[in-house]
């Protein structure tokens, strides 16, 4: 080895122990941060909301909101062994376990589920009260199941949660007769409201019932996963079988009508697809396809990685995607929204909040999951490192976390205190590490 060369050397093995240095103590602050403001997002039980619940954290306090609930409890038990508290982890399994108290204490007759629960002088959920008036609004969305799961995973009993079989049943036939169009096999979001990811051009201000978002009908593969686990743990195999068929059917529903073989992506689609007959004319081949692509590219279309139903070549296209320049590669992550489309936006803006572009974590998380369900470890490892890297830079600058960043620059946009699926960056870690993730039966699925 020539002097220069030595001295490459030694410059890249010092690089890389500062590189290791500077992970280890974002790390350490992270699960510090997390662990000292554990307390505030546990809370008691409040006017119609009867059980101690845990909410996200920063503006969105005393709420209980249906994925956020999943994605808390999905971080925190997953930290609960290492509190210096002895009592802390019994509190989080008592609060995880009210969070799914809450939601079926509201389960109306008919299985609907709100999504969000809210403190307020009206005498139960907003959504209920339209809901009992005849408006049809989104319902629970599908990680009702998947808590469920995450918890009694945890707790090594799923003897606690018998009680809500029925209502579980109930929150799928909800789901079936106001939400799943059986000609295409997919479900439809009623309108834009609360959809999770707010201003999702797929759904964000189109005609109601139009779209069958990529991100719904991934994830209800999940839920349908969980629940088939659910089922089984309680002795019904004749009902974990129908489950584990229903999401067999979605996942093919999904292959046909979301995968775009071109541009090698899945899409959202539009269900608003018919012939419509006017006098004499249209009276010739008629409108035959089931939907038509919404080619807006949005980070959910990675999502069945993470559901574990894309096939193994699907996801190499997919991992190309994650970091390609022009669209969703940035230095903290992915951006919700491709770069290149004319919707991208990073404005400051609640109610909706912004998936426009900025950096969420959650979805940091679920591709990075994704990528390591299919193999693609180096590429899952570079997701954790930038996540990590924005968060720490936030803790060192700000001494706080915010619920979603600019992907450029990694300053915060909003809404400090967010605490919720920031956690998840710890969950990354112990996953490469080689921890189980929470929900254990990620990876890939059947279709692989």
């Amino acid at each position: 080895m020539t002097a220069k060369q030595r001295i490459a050397q030694d410059k890249g093995e010092r690089e890389s122990r500062m590189e290791k240095e500077m992970k280890d103590r974002y790390r350490k602050r992270l699960e510090a941060f997390v662990t000292e403001h554990t307390e505030e997002v546990l809370k008691q039980p409040r006017d119609f909301i009867r059980y101690p619940f845990i909410d996200p954290g920063s503006v969105y306090d005393g709420n209980v909101w249906d994925w956020d609930t999943f994605w808390s409890v999905y971080g925190l038990l997953n930290l609960a062994d290492g509190y210096a508290d002895g009592g802390m982890k019994e509190r989080l399994i008592e609060h995880a376990k009210g969070n799914i108290r809450n939601f079926f204490d509201h389960q109306l007759e008919d299985g609907y589920i709100p999504m969000m629960i809210e403190v307020a002088d009206w005498p139960e959920p907003y959504l209920n009260m339209k809901h009992k008036e005849g408006i049809l609004m989104n319902m629970h969305k599908p990680f009702l199941c998947c808590q469920i799961c995450v918890i009694s995973d945890y707790i090594g009993d799923y003897g606690w949660a018998a009680e809500y079989s029925e209502g579980v049943e109930k929150y799928f036939a909800c789901y079936e007769k106001n939400y799943y169009f059986p000609d295409c096999g997919l479900y439809v979001w009623c309108d834009d409201i609360m959809i999770g990811m707010d201003n999702d051009p797929a759904t964000f201000g189109r005609p109601k019932f139009s779209t069958a978002n990529i991100y719904l009908n991934s994830f209800m593969c999940v839920e349908f996963q969980a629940a088939e686990r659910l089922c089984r743990c309680l002795g019904k195999e004749g009902r974990a079988e129908h489950y584990r068929k229903k999401r067999e059917e979605l996942a093919a529903a999904i292959q046909k009508e979301c995968w775009d073989r071109r541009d090698k992506f899945f899409y959202s689609a539009d269900v608003d697809i018919k012939t419509r007959k006017f006098d004499w004319f249209h009276q010739g081949l008629g409108v035959f396809w089931k939907t038509l692509p919404i080619k807006v590219r949005v980070w959910s279309g990675f999502i069945p990685l993470y559901a574990g139903i894309a096939t193994k070549e699907q996801a190499a296209y997919l991992a190309a995607h994650v970091f390609d320049e022009e669209t969703f590669d940035s230095a903290y992550g992915i951006v919700t929204l491709a770069k290149d489309e004319k919707m991208f936006d990073l404005s400051a803006t609640n109610n909706p909040s912004n998936w426009l572009g900025p950096i969420w974590v959650v979805a940091n998380y679920v591709v990075f999951r994704g990528l390591l369900n299919y193999g693609y470890r180096k590429e899952a490892e570079t997701i954790y490192e930038r996540t990590l890297l924005l968060l720490g830079q936030d803790l060192e600058k700000t001494g706080s976390l915010h619920e979603y960043y600019n992907p450029f620059s990694g300053e915060p946009v909003m809404n400090g205190g967010f605490i919720n699926w920031n956690i998840l960056a710890l969950n990354m870690a112990e996953e490469l590490e080689g921890k189980k993730a929470m929900l254990g039966f990620l990876g890939a699925g059947d279709s692989v």
